[in-house]
Order: C-alpha cells, then sequence, then structure tokens
C-alpha cells in the first residue's frame, strides 16, 4: 500500500492524543510500581519474621506470572468479589504491581551497596528506621539505580499495548481502530510506532541525566 502523508497528517492528532494517554497509564504505573516495589524491598531488608518471608514470595510469584494473567485477574476476577474498576484503572494497578516486584529488586540491589554498619551506627544513636532511610540510605542508594529503574520505565511504557486486552483504548488500539475503519493500517501503525520511538528516546535521555547528575560530587536525593 502507497504511503498517503495527506491521510497521516489527518489522523496525527488523534494518535498525539492516543499516545497521552499511553504515557499517562505508564506515569501513574511506574509510580505505583517506585513505592511498592520500595517497600516490599524495606520489609524484606528488615528481615521481618514471617512478613519479609511472605514478601518475598509474592515478588517471585509476580514476577513468574505473565503481566497479561495478572492484568485479566485484576479486570475480571475483582468484579467477582464486588470491586468494579474502570478498564484504565486496572491497567494501571497492573502494571504497578507486575512492576513493582522488579523495582524491588533494583532497590534491593541499591541497599546492599550501603555498608551494613551504617545501619548499626544508626541503630545506635536510636535513629529510626524512617529516619535511617530516608537520611543514611536513600542518599547512597538511589542515585545507583536510578538508570535501571528508568529502564523499568521504558520497558512498561512499551508493554502498554497489552491493555488493549482489556479495552483500554492506548496507542496502538488508537491505530487498530483507524486501521478498522478506513482499511488503511500502513500510516496508524507506522506512526504508533514513531510516537513509541520518540517518547522512549526521551525518557531514556531523561534517565541518563538524571543518574549523571545524582552522581555528581555533592548530590544528594531525599
Amino acid at each position: 500500500m502507497i504511503w498517503d502523508w495527506a491521510y497521516a497528517f489527518e489522523i496525527l492528532p488523534q494518535m498525539a492524543a492516543a499516545s497521552l494517554v499511553t504515557l499517562q497509564v505508564t506515569v501513574f504505573g511506574f509510580a505505583l510500581a517506585a513505592v511498592l516495589g520500595l517497600i516490599w524491598a524495606v520489609v524484606s531488608l528488615l528481615e521481618i519474621p514471617v512478613v519479609s518471608f511472605m514478601v518475598r514470595l509474592l515478588i517471585e510469584f509476580i514476577r513468574t506470572t505473565p503481566l497479561l494473567i495478572q492484568l485479566f485477574a485484576m479486570y475480571y476476577f475483582l468484579p467477582l468479589v464486588g470491586i468494579f474498576l474502570p478498564a484504565m484503572l486496572c491497567g494501571v494497578l497492573a502494571l504497578g504491581i507486575h512492576y513493582s516486584a522488579y523495582c524491588a529488586e533494583v532497590y534491593r540491589s541499591g541497599f546492599s551497596q550501603v555498608d551494613r554498619g551504617q545501619w548499626e551506627a544508626a541503630k545506635v544513636i536510636n535513629l529510626s528506621t524512617g529516619l535511617t532511610l530516608k537520611r543514611i540510605i536513600l542518599p547512597q542508594a538511589i542515585p545507583p539505580i536510578i538508570l535501571p529503574l528508568g529502564n523499568y520505565f521504558v520497558t512498561m511504557f512499551k508493554e502498554t499495548p497489552v491493555l488493549l486486552a482489556i479495552t483500554v483504548i492506548e496507542l496502538v488500539a488508537t491505530a487498530r481502530i483507524i486501521g478498522n475503519d478506513t482499511f488503511r493500517y500502513t500510516e496508524p501503525i507506522t506512526l504508533a510506532g514513531v510516537f513509541f520511538l520518540i517518547l522512549s528516546l526521551i525518557a531514556a535521555k531523561l534517565t541518563r541525566m538524571a543518574s549523571k547528575r545524582a552522581a555528581l560530587p555533592g548530590s544528594q536525593v531525599y
């Protein structure tokens, strides 16, 4: 099929709007993943009897089951217990929970780079666990893990088309709908790929910049 520039420019606003939906889902999903991942990592690190074991078991379960299965479970099983959520919210929750397991491992690798003696020193001066994390551990652990966390953000962004399975109209879903309506798939699919490429490159660039800035002498992350 011959490329039609006029048609491509005609559908460009629709594709741009859909890319914003995709980006929105990714941002909220990754925010949830980052917070949950930090919680999982801290609980595992504190080695609380039973609780830490259950968290590690949960992380392994999440990592070893497909995202699509978790997405279907969120969308189809919750209504069985009386919980009805919009498709987009289900998508955000599924992405966030799935990637929280990977973020937890990244955080754990960052914590492992901090001398264990600093935890002991904080206990000696009766510093709470929260303050120890905020003032001592996180400022040292976060800079080295900004890059791998950013990589997971980009990976999540590229996995958002899976949300089409629960009727979330994101970038690829929009391209498919446009193609079905006009019987022209070349332009919408190509534009979807271009948007994914551009936004992924921007996210990767920002991640590298943040990582380099955090690594500068005197830089602190609170």
